[in-house]
């Protein structure tokens, strides 16, 4: 059954095009009410927003089938997040896709408070010509304060110091070493509002930062100060910075985000205020972003329904790019041995050990390990698996999960080794990349092994005699099962070996007792490695 998709904001008809493409069924409409929400959600498997729907927790139960949900720009502080992770629900936003839009509207808002363009503008179209009222300031030799120096506060700065400013900021999560680097000097937050000439807000919208810019800081702040948020609107208090504008306090501000949007002349605490720069919430918006924003949310939302991992999940364990695209070409052949583990341990799984030998050894891999366990945990659970609820549903069925770092002695260099412990037994599977890129098995417990994992598997285990392959073969053949692939794994600590025959579609029961009747065959197990996907 297609799975179908909906479009809740306005997002560009880009993204909507790349969901038809790949076989989605997309409806859009936007605008949406909590309560609208609740009713049209039931039979979608995914959503993709913007920052006008709200997303609680009882919009996701009214969304039973809800699988991914896709933000289409950077802040979630609308969505429940903690709600979906519960409910196995993959949050992805595009936390890079409209960087360069925010930084360049940032710069363009700290140059107009500078000049107080739009004023003169204004001014001039109404018939004035006032040159000395403007009188500006220059941005060369004077101190501007970042607070976040992120993705956006890290250009910001870069930007700013052509302009000759010497450049602080405040962020308790970044190193001094990468704060040099950027030419920033790190502070306190205490220190910033005191020796800025500027100040520009780069937060996220956490509890700690809710209202972190309130009446306290700006007494701390220079008299004459100007101040820009670009950022997310509850980390300002506005109805603070009016005040200090109209008391002089902040010389000028550009603000464009609020509290609380849309803004009207109900809620503008800004009104009649002549030393301020407002904007509806547009940092984001130029076509280059807004189309960036909708591919990529697209593309998460693809990834998560199509069990892939996603980088932008802002549910688990964010990745670097860096680090992806090191860990990126061993997902599949994770997921694929946890699958083969799966089938070949017996008994109630206890312990899912993930063993990384060579590249692996210096990288973040907490993603792969999740991968892992989803592997392991899909073929046999009803519901859905993923990324997001892999770990949760491990621990609630008692499953320990184990991460080893090592560089002792393996087959090959860079190899993953995945150790199933249950109540009867311990089953070992070891796999590697060969070319950097194609999966490949070649340990299974004590036999070495050489197949790729994908399609349909038949493992069986026999006693090392002549004509086992052949009889096997002979039993397939008839059945007009087509054989992509057969190998021999030995072990030289018993006389058995065990044979990997990769078949081109499902096998019958009934076949399968034929194959399990033939005399020295110790056990014959079907495999499909796509089972969690």
């Amino acid at each position: 059954m297609t799975m179908k998709i909906l479009v809740t904001d306005d997002v560009s008809p880009k993204g909507v095009e790349l969901l038809k493409s790949q076989g989605f069924e997309v409806d859009v409409t936007p605008n949406l009410s909590e309560e609208e929400f609740i009713k049209v959600i039931p039979p979608y498997d995914a959503f993709i927003m913007r920052s006008l729907t709200k997303v609680t927790a009882a919009g996701m139960d009214a969304g039973k089938k809800l699988k991914a949900l896709g933000r289409a720009g950077a802040g979630v502080d609308h969505i429940d997040i903690k709600a979906a992770t519960e409910r196995g629900i993959v949050v992805c936003n595009t936390p890079d896709s409209n960087t360069m839009a925010a930084t360049e509207h940032t710069c363009a808002m700290l140059l107009a408070t500078t000049r107080h363009i739009p004023q003169a503008h204004n001014s001039l179209m109404s018939g004035e010509w006032n040159r000395k009222k403007y009188t500006g300031v220059q941005l060369q030799n004077k101190t501007l304060g970042i607070i976040g120096v992120g993705r956006i506060g890290s250009r910001v700065a870069k930007r700013m110091q052509a302009f000759e400013m010497r450049t602080i900021g405040y962020d308790p999560y970044i190193s001094k070493e990468r704060a040099r680097q950027l030419g920033v000097e790190l502070v306190d937050l205490d220190t910033l509002l005191k020796e800025s000439d500027f100040i520009t807000l780069h937060t996220p919208l956490t509890q700690e930062t809710r209202g972190m810019i309130g009446p306290n800081e700006f007494a701390k702040m220079k008299e004459g100060v100007r101040v820009v948020n670009v950022a997310r609107g509850p980390v300002l208090d506005v109805e603070a910075l009016a005040e200090n504008i109209k008391s002089g306090h902040v010389a000028d501000a550009a603000v464009d985000v609020f509290p609380n949007e849309p803004v009207t002349l109900d809620n503008n605490p800004f009104l009649g205020l002549d030393r301020i720069i407002i904007t509806p919430h547009m940092g984001a918006n130029t076509e280059e972003a807004q189309l960036a924003v909708s591919i990529d949310a697209a593309q998460g939302v693809i990834d998560a329904l199509n069990g892939q991992p996603v980088a932008t999940a802002v549910n688990m364990a964010p990745i670097p790019k860096a680090v992806y695209e090191k860990i990126e070409p061993y997902f599949g052949l994770v997921e694929r041995m946890g699958i083969l583990g799966t089938y070949i341990a017996d008994g109630a799984l206890k312990e899912i050990t993930v063993e990384y030998n060579g590249e692996l050894v210096d990288t973040e891999t907490e993603m792969l390990t999740t991968t892992a366990v989803k592997g392991v945990l899909s073929p046999i659970l009803q519901e859905t698996v993923n990324f997001v609820n892999a770990r949760n549903i491990a621990t609630a069925r008692d499953i320990e999960v184990k991460e080893v770092k090592s560089q002792g002695n393996k087959p090959v260099a860079n190899a993953v080794t995945l150790t199933l412990k249950t109540e009867k037994n311990t089953h070992t599977i070891v796999g590697t990349l060969f070319n950097g890129n194609e999966a490949k098995i070649i340990q299974i417990d004590d036999y070495r092994m050489d197949f790729t994992p994908e399609g349909y598997l038949l493992l069986a285990p026999h006693n090392n005699r002549p004509n086992m392959i052949g009889q096997i073969s002979t039993i397939l053949g008839e059945a007009g099962i087509n054989i992509t692939g057969m190998q021999v794994g030995k072990t030289t600590d018993t006389d058995t070996n065990i044979m990997a025959v990769a078949v081109q579609a499902d096998i019958s029961n009934d076949i399968m007792i034929k194959l399990r009747a033939i005399e020295g065959i110790l056990e014959v197990k079907l495999i499909n490695c796509e089972a969690g996907h």
